[in-house]
């Protein structure tokens, strides 16, 4: 089974609403595993601190909750509160040690508390195996108000050092970024060939279904020439004949069209702008069907509401698209009356294509102009095609920036009014 664009697209939109959720778990995910890290840290420097106060004399009262006597100031500082001034060359070799023991492998900024000159009496640099090197532009350890004395623990790179314990997570978080993005743009690039494939077949299709109907004319008016009594009726020979001619130049211009083109390998329907008579075309457009007409024995009725009515657009895709309009009115109806109108509202010119036809039911109204979609129940499985034909007229007046309605009703024909700008 081929698989459409709109399939394709949303195929493309569920893929990328996946991609966004996992990218977001992961996000959710990494941010808990630095939660979870930033507190092992806090964790492991709590014990730290608990060891200093068992292992030196810092506090009167040993038994005395050390929670109580420690102020997490911010994520990054710890004040320590003491009753005596500690031996400095023993607080910096016994820091050291327990940041070690208890693995928390940053730089720490240590520093004393004097309350009397509410300033710090002694500043040092605590260097551990996988710390960073301070820099010159290095934040200094500020001094916070106390009135007591206190040890302040600051930790300059505690983040860079939280983010390297997450260094695993990080690094599969990132190589399945990578591999997300590498099916997104694969799924893009599939998007974009199956696009061109559609374009390309497409265009096929739309060219087979141009060159159908002025084939069908012909042979239909190389069967009417054929008869034996033709040549008793030389106007009727001659209008035939004009008839061949004018849709075999038809197709000439069409084979030129294909061509270039071809050459110029343009995706969409290329428009040949000209300013011209609407209800000359479609007066034009029903002599082109008249070997048609006369087989079914339809009644074509037209009413102008203004005589003259310059269009600017392709002529050439305008006439195609009132030939599929009026060819399907006599096709899907059993004893044709077909009435086109024309009027202008404003700005807007309107081309009205009715019948009294079979009709088309609801459900299948906003489909009939899919392509390849075809009604296959009732009667209309009688009539042979590709289910072309009005995607191609709807992809002519999309392209000409215009619209196309259909009303109809089962038992009581169709309508279909073409909508154009006439500025």
């Amino acid at each position: 089974m081929v698989i459409r664009s709109k399939t394709l697209r949303l195929v493309i939109l569920i893929s990328t609403v996946l991609i966004t959720v996992i990218v977001a778990i992961q996000l959710v995910w990494l941010q808990k595993v630095y939660l979870y890290e930033e507190k092992q840290f806090n964790i492991n420097v709590s014990k730290s601190i608990r060891s200093l106060y068992s292992d030196m004399e810092l506090v009167n009262d040993a038994t005395d909750n050390v929670q109580k006597v420690i102020e997490n100031v911010n994520p990054d500082v710890y004040l320590l509160k003491i009753d005596c001034s500690p031996n400095l060359d023993q607080l910096w070799v016994n820091l050291k040690g327990e940041f070690t023991d208890f693995d928390v492998y940053t730089d720490c900024r240590a520093a004393v508390y004097d309350t009397a000159k509410k300033q710090y009496s002694a500043i040092q640099y605590i260097n551990l195996p996988d710390s960073y090197f301070p820099s010159k532009n290095e934040k200094q350890l500020p001094v916070y108000d106390r009135n007591y004395p206190y040890i302040a623990l600051y930790f300059p790179h505690r983040g860079q050092y939280i983010l390297k314990q997450m260094f695993f997570w990080i690094a599969s978080s990132g190589f399945l970024l990578l591999i997300l993005i590498g099916l997104g743009f694969s799924i893009f690039y599939l998007y974009r060939q199956k696009f061109f494939n559609e374009t390309q077949r497409d265009f096929v299709n739309n060219f087979t279904h141009e060159f159908k109907t002025p084939l069908a004319v012909i042979k239909i008016a190389a069967d009417v020439l054929q008869q034996q009594n033709m040549l008793e009726k030389p106007d009727k020979l001659k209008n035939y004949a004009g008839i061949i001619h004018d849709q075999t130049t038809h197709l000439q211009s069409q084979v030129q069209r294909l061509l270039e083109i071809a050459y110029t390998d343009r995706s969409s329907l290329p428009l040949e702008k000209e300013k011209f008579d609407i209800n000359l075309l479609v007066a034009e457009s029903i002599n082109d069907l008249q070997p048609l007409i006369e087989q079914k024995h339809a009644v074509v009725n037209t009413n102008f509401a203004v005589s003259e009515v310059i269009l600017n657009a392709d002529r050439s895709y305008m006439r195609l698209c009132l030939i599929n309009l009026i060819e399907n009115a006599i096709k899907y109806s059993p004893a044709p009356v077909i009435d086109i109108s024309t009027k202008v509202d404003s700005t807007t010119l309107c081309i009205v294509v009715k019948d009294n036809g079979i009709g088309i039911a609801l459900e299948h109204q906003k489909k009939i102009f899919e392509r390849f979609y075809r009604i296959t129940d009732g009667e209309l499985h009688i009539t042979k095609g590709f289910g072309l034909g009005l995607n191609f007229v709807k992809k002519v007046i999309d392209t000409h920036h215009g619209k196309i309605e259909v009303m109809s009703e089962l038992g009581k024909g169709s309508s279909f009014t073409i909508k154009l700008s006439l500025k």
